[in-house]
């Protein structure tokens, strides 16, 4: 196959293995190739087992996996507030891929290319090159692997143990060191036992290895002993590298492959939309394991037990019984639990299921364990059927039954009569119009907290204010304004939800507008992503639904959503908010809403807006996509927790301790009726009430436009 003058240059892929051992090589293989045939098998066989998902995961598959690969092979999410975890990852990602392509170049090579050419490649210029990128990619896999070692077994960062920490963990990371350092000490044998050729220079860390060989010689180091040694490394290398072939569908090394499929049938929107409409609502809980989708049940699979989602929940930070890692693994564990025979139980339950029910009504909402996942699990679309099965067993917390028997009752979560919910109007110098009457630039959706809460309702009229100066009209619904629905369907209540968004949509249609404009985050998220996803045929003739409206709702997008933030800032562009950014001079924070940030990605409109008004703005170690839930969202603002400490009091002690302006930071901004709510109480059971003002940056607007208007008059 190889010319004598093409061989001086190469090496003998099978050196010191006789005829009959690479056919016992081969046979080995053969069976490592087909144990890891049938794990792959019946991985996904048992994912069929699942319920279908609410949304195309495979549309447009091949942009899909084109996105997926630059998400996975950049390493972007590994990288996100972990710079050492991401260099780790890059290095033992990109390492042992280039091994798996080394090894499949020289396979194709033997048993291809050789075959049909009667030739090989692997030689000359090629095999030099070879051998160094092999050696260099191989060296920054076992740095890699020492850096994660390192981490995990010397630092023991808390992030990486926890109930589902394992022996398969260990020997994960254990195998993935001998083979790459077996592989070296392989390599470095074989250069000493075949004679120190000068060409294999080129692979400097087996010459490397080879040269300390040759130091020992005066100990009794010799070719002939290195042979011995080069056979025993051969064959115990090629058993450790089959068996781990053989073990990747079984235990934690599947995330190799489970992660990457993850990450390619993602959902864009996870979180900010939920699964279960148009399905039967009968069918949106989870009796039972296989009540969860494929994908959830992948999303349990791809779990790589790296704990950033635990790291940044602030749930887990203050102490509720949630852990968003172990929720994860929980089912996981119960599902294998039951294939392996295992007698089934309740999946959620005050005691004696797979998961309690207060580990779940912990969860905000917030959404921060998704966007920290490096391998995109959609946490939130399995905490919900949870909180569904919940609400299905009448096991909700008995603050949220009556939030949902006011809902019910009054469309409001006060429980207050819907005669009142305009009554912030008459305290306003401003004519609020009633968008059922007459044409309006923008319909505007209140919120229940601007509507019945006394501190939101300053918020709603200085909105009203700003509207009015910008010379726009608008108007509200007055009392055929109910509640939007957003929480309590993360809680659970699917039905009331689907009430809520009927009526509304029929109030929608009634009514002529521009724009919707939404004061809360939370109504902003529902009316934008989730409304549109309600098939309402599926439910308009029925009896129990105070709804006719029969069709999607702004499935196409032709009715444009905005946070009022979003809004404002297009008149200030538009030149109708003439503020010249020096009104104002205190020095203030921001906090990002869950639902403005996280959910839709808008940061830049609110932090425009402070900065109009002549603010100083510092921002929170914690922004924009990290930042820290006040704590209000998922029904924790109805809810009673013991926490220590609250987080609305460690964000305002954030802001007052650790951004660059400390102490002198005079006002924390926020953006959202919930958020103001949970913070002017951590304010007062913190001890901040002297030292930090909660503001909604529409009061900001407002004193700045005061301050204008009395610089005109003098």
């Amino acid at each position: 196959m190889i010319n004598p003058v093409q061989t001086e240059v190469t090496r003998e892929t099978y050196y010191g293995i006789s005829s009959v051992e690479k056919v016992l090589f081969y046979f080995l293989a053969a069976v490592a190739i087909l144990v890891f045939l049938y794990g792959l098998y019946a991985r996904f066989a048992r994912y069929t087992e699942g319920d279908e998902d609410s949304f195309p995961r495979v549309d447009e598959l091949p942009g899909r996996v084109v996105s997926a690969a630059k998400i996975v092979l950049t390493n972007e999410k590994q990288f996100n507030r972990d710079l050492y975890g991401g260099l780790m990852h890059s290095f033992i990602f990109w390492g042992f891929l280039s091994l798996f392509i080394a090894t499949s170049i020289l396979a194709f090579d033997e048993y291809a290319y050789g075959i049909v050419m009667d030739a090989s490649f692997w030689y000359g210029d090629f095999y030099l090159a070879y051998q160094f990128m092999v050696d260099a990619m191989g060296l920054l896999f076992v740095v890699g692997i020492g850096m994660a070692m390192y981490r995990r077994y010397w630092v023991r960062n808390q992030r990486l143990w926890g109930r589902h920490t394992s022996f398969e963990d260990n020997l994960f990371i254990w195998l993935l060191f001998i083979l790459g350092v077996g592989g070296f000490a392989l390599e470095g044998i074989r250069i000493y036992a075949t004679g120190m050729p000068e060409f294999e220079v080129v692979s400097f860390v087996g010459y490397g290895i080879a040269m300390a060989l040759v130091a020992l010689e005066p100990m009794g180091m010799s070719e002939s002993l290195a042979d011995s040694m080069h056979w025993w490394a051969w064959w115990s290398h090629s058993l450790f590298a089959l068996f781990f072939i053989a073990w990747i569908p079984y235990a934690k090394p599947f995330h190799m492959l489970s992660s990457f499929a993850n990450v390619v049938t993602r959902d864009e929107k996870a979180g900010a939309r939920l699964p279960g409409i148009p399905a039967d609502l009968d069918a949106t809980n989870a009796e039972s394991i296989d009540d969860f989708t494929w994908k959830e049940m992948l999303d349990q699979d791809a779990c790589t037990k790296c704990g950033r989602c635990s790291s940044v929940c602030p749930a887990k930070a203050s102490k509720r019984p949630l852990d968003p890692r172990d929720v994860i693994l929980d089912l996981k564990t119960y599902r294998e639990g039951l294939d392996a025979g295992e007698e089934p139980k309740p999946l959620v339950a005050d005691g004696g299921g797979v998961i309690h029910t207060e580990t779940m009504e912990s969860c905000m909402a917030c959404m921060a364990c998704m966007d920290a996942c490096p391998v995109e699990i959609e946490h939130l679309n399995s905490f919900t059927r949870l909180n569904r099965q919940m609400v299905d067993q009448g096991d909700v917390d008995s603050n949220m039954q009556d939030v949902f028997q006011n809902v019910m009752q009054n469309g409001n979560t006060f429980g207050d009569s819907p005669r009142n919910r305009a009554d912030w109007t008459e305290d306003v110098d401003v004519e609020v119009a009633d968008a059922r009457e007459e044409e309006v630039d923008y319909l505007w959706y209140v919120g229940d907290y601007p509507s019945y809460d006394e501190r939101n309702k300053q918020v709603a009229r200085s909105l009203a204010t700003i509207l009015d100066e910008a010379d726009v009209t608008f108007g509200i619904l007055f009392e055929d304004e109910k509640y939007d629905g957003n929480d309590i369907r993360r809680i659970g209540e699917e039905f009331l939800y689907l009430e809520l968004a009927g009526h509304h949509v029929e109030s929608f249609e009634a009514c002529e507008f521009e724009k919707i404009v939404c004061t809360d985050p939370h109504s902003y998220n529902t009316f934008k992503n989730e409304y549109p996803e309600v098939d309402f045929e599926e439910f308009a003739d029925d009896p129990m639904m105070p709804f006719e409206y029969d069709e999607y709702w702004n499935a196409d997008d032709e009715v444009e959503v905005l946070h009022w933030t979003q809004a404002v800032e297009e008149l200030v562009q538009d030149g109708k908010l003439a503020l010249s950014g020096t009104e104002l001079e205190y020095t203030v924070t921001y906090h990002d809403p869950c639902h403005l940030g996280r959910y839709n990605d808008e940061y830049e409109a609110p932090r425009e807006l402070v900065k109009v008004t002549g603010c100083e703005l510092y921002e929170m170690p914690r922004n924009r996509a990290d930042s820290f839930c006040c704590g209000g969202g998922g029904g924790g603002l109805w809810m009673d927790f013991e926490e220590e400490p609250k987080p609305s009091e460690e964000r305002l002690r954030e802001a007052l301790e650790d951004t660059d302006a400390g102490a002198s930071v005079e006002k924390f901004v926020v953006a959202c009726p919930m958020c103001m709510t949970m913070y002017e109480d951590g304010r007062k059971t913190g001890d901040f009430e002297d030292d930090i003002e909660i503001v909604d940056i529409a009061e900001l607007i407002v004193e700045a436009l005061g301050k204008k208007e009395t610089a005109g008059l003098e």
